[in-house]
């Protein structure tokens, strides 16, 4: 006996009756773990995620001046100065890229992750059409 499963072939149908309500407790039991797992799941994700683009929105405010520094040094003279703001804007604009790739695909994970309400209805879909299924 593998996991708690038991061959009922030879069970009789108040047996069988009698275990629904066992079986039934046992679904939604299963169902709301699952629920608080993709829960748990999808808020830290949602949080690492958001984390991010708090990253993100605090080097972009940062970029800006560096930005006008290069404009009005570039300007004002030609290399060092210049060539070391746009150096630094580059920088930061790389940063940036990685930051907001780095929150996109936290959030494609929480986007394809299977919510509690598809677990549901697939289960429902399963009990309407049971010869549908091929084990």
């Amino acid at each position: 006996m593998t996991r708690g499963y038991r061959d009922r072939a030879d069970d009789s149908l108040l047996t069988l009756l009698g275990d629904l309500p066992e079986l039934v407790r046992n679904l939604v039991t299963a169902e709301i773990d699952a629920a608080k797992a993709w829960v748990s799941r999808t808020a830290k994700d949602a949080g690492i995620g958001s984390m991010w683009f708090v990253i993100v929105l605090f080097l972009l405010f940062w970029a800006i001046p560096v930005l006008l520094a290069f404009g009005i040094i570039g300007l004002a003279s030609w290399w060092p100065a210049w060539l070391a703001a746009l150096a630094v804007f580059v920088f930061l604009f790389v940063a940036i890229a990685v930051f907001a790739l780095l929150g996109v695909l936290r959030f494609r994970k929480v986007v394809k992750r299977e919510n509690p309400g598809q677990a549901v209805a697939t289960d429902v879909r399963l009990m309407k059409e049971p010869d549908d299924d091929e084990f």
